[in-house]
């Protein structure tokens, strides 16, 4: 699963981070969700995770958005007044996809787990190059 921050804002902080961390393990525990990995990326996050099959991907996610934005406000207050504009922490927009044959879990967890540090390259290889354009 992938959601953005609302207006795709990089707000996701180390801060933030830890916050939305502490958030997802009490709805893991709440809800009967498993949650195998979690990607933060400055303006999104990426979600590896497995519940019931009577649970819905679509119930799962909104779970998450709704419990973790709720926190993320508690905990920083400031955001949703001056960074979102007294909205919601999430966008509306997301994506849910499934592990079966095309994709297996090794794949999708190497992905999640690698993803920040991709970004973090190509933004310092994007600086270096901005150095050497006359």
């Amino acid at each position: 699963m992938v959601t953005a921050v609302k207006y795709r804002k990089a707000l996701l902080n180390n801060d933030i981070e830890e916050s939305i961390r502490e958030t997802m393990k009490g709805i893991s525990e709440r809800y009967e969700i498993v949650i195998n990995e979690i990607g933060f990326d400055k303006n999104h996050i990426h979600i590896f995770c497995g519940a019931h099959p009577s649970m819905s991907p679509m119930n799962i996610l909104s779970i998450i958005k709704s419990i973790t934005a709720r926190k993320v406000f508690e905990a920083f207050p400031k955001l949703k007044k001056k960074e979102l504009w007294g909205g919601s922490f999430w966008s509306t927009g997301k994506y849910i996809g499934t592990v079966g044959e095309a994709t297996n879990e090794k794949v999708v967890r190497r992905y999640i787990k690698n993803q920040s540090i991709d970004k973090q390259e190509a933004e310092i290889r994007i600086k270096q190059l901005k150095l050497f354009k006359i």
